[in-house]
């Protein structure tokens, strides 16, 4: 069974990857590009997506994985790569209880075999 934790390596992650390309599955990866103020995960963090929704790795702890796992699946269905932005003021994140604010870019692709 894949290891589908949130917290895998990302040797993992990538070796999950790996293994499901090699077994002829769709596979996409979300990298963080880049971060600024408070982010969950460090740059260079992975989610790896297959085409039935397995997933491995992490790039956000959860706040953000819908919106990226949505783009995975839209990349693997033959769009573009894409870069996502998101991100919260310092205001905002006052407001909902967070010491301060942050944004996170990930890059969405398809991997090929």
């Amino acid at each position: 069974m894949t290891d589908t934790s949130a917290f895998a390596t990302q040797d993992d992650v990538l070796a999950t990857a790996g293994a499901w390309l090699a077994e002829g599955r769709k596979v996409a990866v979300a990298t963080v590009v880049k971060t600024w103020g408070s982010s969950p995960r460090p740059v260079g963090s992975r989610l790896v997506v297959d085409g039935e929704g397995a997933m491995v790795g992490s790039v956000s702890g959860g706040c953000i994985e819908g919106a990226v796992i949505k783009e995975a699946f839209d990349v693997m269905a033959g769009a573009a790569p894409r870069l996502l932005d998101f991100g919260v003021s310092d205001e905002q994140a006052w407001e909902v209880g967070l010491a301060c604010g942050g944004k996170v870019e990930v890059w969405v692709e398809r991997l090929e075999a």
